[in-house]
């Protein structure tokens, strides 16, 4: 008797010590940019099979979701497309700084519909009469102010002028951006390179010339202020950084590490960082 209650005691300490770390039940709010979407849907939902927790996604342009969870003062977690959310993100004091990672690398890239009727190699294509351009909002999609960043480097005054001709969409989030392709509503769209990996049977991809690529960009993730636990929210971090939660990203082809993006560019750049949009950019 006194073996049998030993063995079982040990069994449950084995039990206990596997179970270290891992909440069951509970709750989470996560306000994300739209960039991670596919992966992130996936990733939450193995988390809430492996510990209990629900995970509450919020989803759109990173600068709209920011707004959101600022006004709300509530979600656990802020996820955006890039790092220059997440600094606006620090600065105004809505995140914990230390807690911030990066998940995943992202390349700037011209998207086309499949087959790419069009005809477009080059990013001056996107000038010529006729084409039906679309870009994200730069002033709170992510990959709205990285188009709007390579287009300030790469194009002249007139070139400028002869895009905004030809510009007929500013898209609310990076999905509505790579949807605008699937869809036919545009014919190109300055993107991200992994759009085609949302939806390869309609999206394809032409890389812009390594002289044209400003930076590469990265998806932080970091505990709000207002989160109400923030243990929870950690466990999170670490399981989409775990192997378990990378899977989903690899899926979609995301870079996972720089030497990766850097590696399809063939050519070093700057990761991260903050970009202003000058005023012609700001209030469409």
């Amino acid at each position: 008797m006194i073996r049998a209650l030993g063995t079982f005691a040990g069994c449950c300490s084995l039990l206990l010590f596997a179970l270290q770390g891992l909440s069951f039940g509970g709750e989470l709010f996560i306000f994300a940019g739209a960039a991670s979407k596919p992966a992130t849907e996936e990733t939450a939902k193995a988390f809430e099979k492996k510990t209990g927790v629900k995970v509450n996604l919020t989803f759109g342009g990173s600068g709209f979701v920011l707004s959101q969870m600022a006004l709300a003062k509530k979600g656990d977690l802020y996820f955006p497309g890039s790092s220059d959310y997440m600094e606006i993100a620090k600065q105004k004091g809505l995140v914990f700084p230390e807690s911030e990672k990066y998940v995943v690398y992202l390349v700037p890239a011209i998207n086309v519909q499949k087959g790419n009727p069009k005809g477009i190699k080059l990013l001056r294509d996107l000038i010529k009469p006729g084409l039906r351009v679309a870009i994200a909002n730069p002033e709170n999609v992510c990959v709205g102010l990285y188009a709007a960043e390579i287009i300030e480097k790469n194009y002249t005054a007139d070139e400028k002028a002869r895009f905004r001709n030809n510009l007929v969409n500013y898209t609310e989030s990076c999905e509505k951006t790579a949807t605008a392709i699937s869809l036919k509503a545009v014919d190109a769209v300055i993107g991200w390179e992994v759009f085609q990996h949302w939806d390869p049977e309609r999206i394809e991809t032409i890389p812009l010339r390594k002289n044209e690529i400003v930076r590469i960009g990265y998806i932080p993730i970091a505990i709000s202020r207002f989160t109400t636990n923030r243990n929870l929210a950690q466990e999170f971090i670490d399981f989409i950084l775990s192997d378990e939660g990378k899977i989903f990203f690899k899926k979609y082809h995301y870079f996972m590490s720089p030497e990766e993006a850097m590696a399809w560019i063939g050519e070093k750049k700057p990761i991260g960082g903050e970009y202003k949009i000058p005023a012609e950019w700001t209030g469409k």
